[in-house]
């Protein structure tokens, strides 16, 4: 009986369309992805999100179904505003790249392309220590959107070259 009732509610979750937080439908090109270039925060992320969609990050471009070249990685802070002793209280974070997108065949399926992402906070003084890792999370989040934002618009073109 018990296994009956899990095994129903396995059927219905899955016919419902439930799947894990931040996985993605990837494409048959896309299960496997070798990244060329990036920085080791950048290729965590690549990890991550190709392994919660049932894909993996490929250690060499051969047998790889797309190479996701990354040109001109970078990520910079600046002070937005201070305070009346001249501390800064509110940072700007800009992550910048450029990629491109090859097949299997190393033939050009998207060329080079910019990801802009920023983000602004506020630096209390009164409580540093918190506020060193709330940059990290957000830092974390830059990249989380950056590789969504390349799989995304990879996904986009392989599936229109497939039709």
């Amino acid at each position: 009986m018990k296994k009956s009732a899990i095994f129903i509610m396995a059927l219905l979750l899955s016919a419902c369309g439930y799947h894990l937080r931040g996985a993605l439908d990837l494409p048959s090109g896309m299960r496997n992805v070798y990244l060329d270039g990036g920085s080791e925060p950048l290729r965590e992320q690549f990890k991550r999100t190709l392994k919660s969609s049932a894909g993996k990050l490929a250690n060499s471009p051969e047998g790889a179904g797309m190479t996701i070249r990354i040109f001109g990685e970078d990520l910079n802070r600046r002070a937005l505003s201070l305070d009346a002793k001249g501390k800064a209280e509110e940072f700007e974070l800009l992550y910048r790249l450029e990629y491109e997108v090859l097949g299997s065949g190393k033939s050009v399926l998207m060329k080079r392309q910019p990801v802009e992402i920023r983000r602004d906070y506020f630096n209390d003084q009164q409580d540093i220590m918190a506020k060193d890792n709330e940059e990290a999370v957000i830092r974390n989040e830059m990249y989380q959107q950056a590789v969504r934002t390349i799989v995304d618009r990879a996904r986009v073109v392989l599936e229109a070259n497939a039709k």
